[in-house]
């Protein structure tokens, strides 16, 4: 194994612990009283304190040419993949646990190809074993939200019974006792899946926008900035008591710092670099780890009891994420193994050619007097 593939290893295991962060220290801020949609300002904020400077500085010549046209189609994608995803990740977050929102990112995969097949940017064929991949992987998919929505199961212990986070905002007892009901755990699962859903849209959306205006940093930041307003205008609109803005030293602040510099300034740009590096289909196959490091996490650090509904939804949710992938990734075999083909003849008929000029001349006459 060579220095960069040891890299690419680390790179991509380090992308996964940070997400499993990411989702416990938020979900402990929420369980703290913290407004979900005043995390999703204060996150795309710093976000944007971050990236904006810097894509001014590097693309400064190219910051000024953007169409209008253009960046209303960001402005549109933003408030679809990034203030309504993170809107409806953070309250669905809020409404179950860190491990369902750990589980439930194994199904951005195949959401996306779903949206690329009805985009008909997919195709599927059922005569192949790739087809037939894809579509199970799709199906498993199906049944772990449903396993996780409608089944509970035996409660697993607790690795630890006292939390690092304790919840102390007034009336966080009844709270998270209403939260704990079937129909807003139902409804968190669904809610997550919707996340999801917007997310792979604006995925799909962003390489339309790439081919457009081939520039990462400045879709990337440009997306940022716009989300920081929009979730702006959202918070005021759902938040009228500003006493609950301030950010105080304690779980929240921690929460906003982490997910906006840390998530958002070192796990994007070390994401890029994998899949630059080893392509996508590498960088996703790792995303089960943070599902299994939140489980212990959020079990460890929150005190959550995990269900073995959650567990077994969580399987599935793999199992189809590695269908879909295998699909993908048999498929790309097979197209290139026939483009290596198709070069390897019209080789052969050129060396042929080269040899025997005088056949290819009388089978040239021969058409033309076919026709």
């Amino acid at each position: 194994m060579d220095a960069a593939t040891k890299k690419a290893y680390v790179t991509a295991i380090l992308v996964q612990v940070i997400l499993t962060g990411m989702s416990v220290i938020s979900k402990a801020a929420f369980d703290a009283g913290m407004s979900t949609f005043i995390f999703v300002f204060y996150r795309q904020a710093s976000g944007s304190i971050l990236m904006l400077p810097l894509a001014l500085f590097l693309q400064r010549k190219n910051a000024w040419s953007m169409p209008f046209a253009w960046l209303l189609k960001v402005f549109l994608c933003a408030l679809v993949g990034n203030t309504l995803s993170l809107s409806l990740y953070n309250v669905s977050l809020k409404f179950t646990s860190a491990t369902v929102a750990a589980a439930a990112s194994n199904s951005m995969p195949v959401v996306t190809f779903c949206l690329a097949l009805l985009l008909r940017m997919e195709v599927v064929k059922l005569s192949s074993a790739s087809g037939v991949a894809k579509l199970t992987g799709v199906a498993l998919c199906l049944a772990g939200v449903f396993a996780i929505a409608f089944y509970s199961g035996p409660a697993l212990s607790p690795v630890n019974h006292h939390r690092a986070f304790s919840a102390h905002a007034p009336g966080s007892g009844r709270a998270n006792a209403s939260l704990n009901s079937k129909t807003t755990w139902v409804e968190g699962t669904f809610l997550m899946i919707l996340a999801n859903m917007a997310w792979s849209l604006s995925i799909v959306w962003q390489a339309a926008l790439l081919k457009e205006l081939p520039n990462r940093m400045l879709v990337a930041t440009a997306l940022c900035v716009f989300s920081a307003a929009q979730s702006f205008v959202v918070a005021v609109a759902a938040v009228r008591d500003f006493s609950r803005w301030r950010l105080r030293p304690d779980v929240s602040l921690l929460a906003v710092v982490y997910a906006g510099f840390v998530v958002t300034g070192v796990t994007y740009y070390l994401q890029a670099w994998c899949v630059e590096m080893k392509g996508p289909v590498f960088f996703a196959v790792w995303t089960p780890l943070c599902f299994v490091l939140t489980m212990f996490c959020s079990s460890f650090f929150l005190g959550e009891i995990v269900h073995l509904g959650s567990v077994l939804g969580g399987i599935l949710l793999v199992g189809g994420l590695y269908s879909v992938l295998w699909g993908k990734n048999k498929e790309s075999s097979s197209k290139a193994a026939s483009r290596s083909q198709v070069n390897m003849t019209d080789f052969a008929q050129d060396e042929e050619e080269r040899e025997n000029p005088n056949s290819y001349e009388a089978a040239s006459a021969s058409t033309g007097e076919q026709v």
